[in-house]
């Protein structure tokens, strides 16, 4: 039986349509159904005509329907889809952005922006407002940090390390850029504690 055409086996010409060979496998699998050794050989006869109509295909004699494909293509897993850049992005980096509400970026910047306004503005009053200010600022990150994440020691110490690089970057660049664009009445403590403030506020919102 091995020998037999597979078209015979199947009980099928050799110019049957797909759907008739489909059809004539599937009759003969439940017909077969329990017998592992004549299951195995209709397989194995489907399989054949399979590649027989797929060879026969690529030389141009008959043209099969493209949902006839090699027996093995028939039982592998599609591909899996790439990841999204988002899933490709470290795994740390995941761990410490937050996906904030707008409430926790408005409230936090309405603040912030309110300090900085004060500090612009605050010539007369000398460094004693801008310290007063900066004070409030870290008690306001120390607050949103906690109310956020409850965790008081992760606060403290995200606002201390913000506040640290704030102060340090800003009057790096205060000594650079304030004699080159002369801005008038802003002194490089202004601009350091302004961008602490802008530290800050994006630290107790999009930090976790």
């Amino acid at each position: 039986m091995s020998d037999q055409n597979p078209y015979d086996k199947l009980g099928v010409s050799e110019d049957a349509s797909f759907d008739e060979i489909q059809d004539a496998r599937n009759r003969l699998l439940e017909q077969c159904e329990g017998d592992a050794k004549s299951l195995e050989l209709i397989e194995v006869a489907y399989d054949a005509i399979l590649m027989d109509r797929l060879r026969m295909r690529q030389e141009g004699k008959i043209k099969v329907p493209e949902r006839i494909r090699f027996p093995e293509l028939r039982v592998q897993l599609p591909p899996k889809e790439s990841p999204t850049p988002h899933e490709q992005s470290p795994a740390w980096l995941q761990r410490m952005l937050d996906q904030p509400t707008p409430t926790d970026i408005l409230l936090p910047g309405a603040w912030y922006l309110g300090l900085s306004t004060i500090s612009v503005f605050s010539q007369a009053a000398g460094d004693q407002v801008l310290q007063l200010a900066l004070v409030v600022g870290v008690g306001l990150s120390i607050y949103f940090i906690k109310r956020k994440e409850g965790k008081f020691g992760r606060a403290v110490l995200l606002t201390l390390v913000g506040l640290t690089v704030g102060l340090i970057v800003g009057g790096l660049i205060a000594s650079w850029l304030l004699p080159q664009i002369n801005l008038v009445q802003l002194s490089a403590e202004q601009f350091s504690t302004v961008l602490t403030f802008m530290l800050l506020w994006l630290i107790s919102s999009f930090l976790r």
